[in-house]
């Protein structure tokens, strides 16, 4: 198959979010004094890592808003320990945001990935991250300029992996599925959503090489350094 656009999920595909938003959190513990409350920031991200996993799950099948997942995800780790403090919530929360766009961290060999797919193919995001901070991101990471565009689940309000955001890709981007390909690290999100509309898929699994796949994607990838030998 001769591919012409290639998709490529940002967070934990390209840019390491959870490295930077780890670095970010641990910030944010020190400059609001949350080992008054917490065993250790490791006590922190324990609480809040599988919250968050569930209420990004909720807010993907739309049974949350973005304000509530944003609450209920910064609220309740402290909720866990006792303090119910709304001011304090916002505060660091509020900071986490403002300061996590300028993190710079990618996945190993990403920017030289783009380096070589740039010259040969038209690069797109598909996301389902927010608006306001994915674009500083790929500016901060010094990765914006391989992009043609950045479509992202809030433009139309549907998540990856739903039809209707890979509808609206292809639409915004005067692409076809038949000569799409979709790179994520999300086998739901990524990979099926790509699968199921036509697109051809890879799947990037850096930690391991998954033991049982519902089916076969278009390639697996390891590491982006492996990229010249699939495209």
């Amino acid at each position: 198959m001769k591919y012409k656009s290639i998709f490529i999920d940002l967070d934990d595909t390209l840019w390491a979010f959870t490295e930077n938003a780890r670095d970010t959190f641990e910030e944010m513990y020190h400059q609001y004094r949350f080992e008054r409350y917490f065993q250790s920031f490791d006590h922190f991200m324990k609480l809040y890592t599988p919250k968050n996993l569930e209420l990004w799950e909720l807010y993907g099948r739309h049974e949350i808003s973005k304000d509530e997942l944003n609450a209920r995800r910064f609220s309740y780790p402290l909720l866990q320990v006792g303090v119910d403090d709304p001011a304090l919530v916002k505060a660091y929360s509020d900071g986490f945001f403002a300061a996590i766009p300028y993190k710079r961290k990618l996945m190993p060999h990403a920017m030289e990935a783009l380096e070589y797919l740039s010259g040969k193919y038209r690069l797109y995001i598909l996301s389902n991250g927010f608006r306001e901070l994915q674009e500083q991101k790929m500016r901060s990471a010094g990765i914006l300029h391989y992009f043609r565009k950045i479509v992202l689940s809030e433009d139309i309000g549907a998540h990856k992996p739903f039809p209707a955001i890979f509808n609206f890709a292809m639409s915004a981007t005067q692409s076809e599925f038949r000569t799409s390909l979709m790179i994520g690290d999300n086998w739901k999100n990524d990979v099926a959503g790509a699968r199921d509309v036509g697109m051809g898929q890879g799947y990037y699994c850096p930690d391991a090489e998954p033991s049982v796949l519902d089916f076969q994607p278009t390639f697996l990838l390891r590491d982006w350094k492996e990229i010249k030998k699939v495209l």
